[in-house]
């Protein structure tokens, strides 16, 4: 579910859009003009929120893109088992089970605060605050 549509050239770094119906963040956008009646492309650069898959595809500048809503919340760790961490969140009190990322399993530990994120009705641990 979309919140917002631009246009493929309004595409910045750092912008987050929907390609193949996977949340992604931006990294780059290289728009080329092309001749005197033909219409501007786009080659863009993206990286899944998810899982981290880079994503290239091209496409119309004045093509319309989804932006998907990211909300980025802040929650404490209550207890660790194997993949899995159950997070208390700090402003609305409730209790939430999240899949640890991979890159983050060596160094989260009971009672450390992270940084989780909802996209598209997802939660991802990100980082360690």
């Amino acid at each position: 579910m979309a919140y917002k549509l631009i246009n493929a050239a309004e595409a910045r770094p750092g912008v987050a859009i929907m390609v193949d119906g996977v949340p992604c963040l931006t990294k780059s956008n290289d728009i080329s003009k092309t001749g005197k009646h033909g219409h501007a492309k786009c080659r863009i650069e993206a990286i899944s929120v998810i899982d981290g898959k880079k994503k290239v595809f091209v496409a119309g500048g004045h093509d319309r893109l989804d932006c998907p809503l990211i909300e980025k919340s802040r929650g404490q760790l209550l207890s660790i088992a194997e993949n899995k961490a159950t997070v208390m969140d700090m402003a609305t009190f409730e209790t939430i089970e999240l899949v640890i990322p991979e890159e983050l399993k060596a160094e989260l530990k009971e009672e450390d605060q992270v940084e989780y994120w909802i996209v598209e009705g997802s939660k991802i641990i990100k980082r360690k605050v």
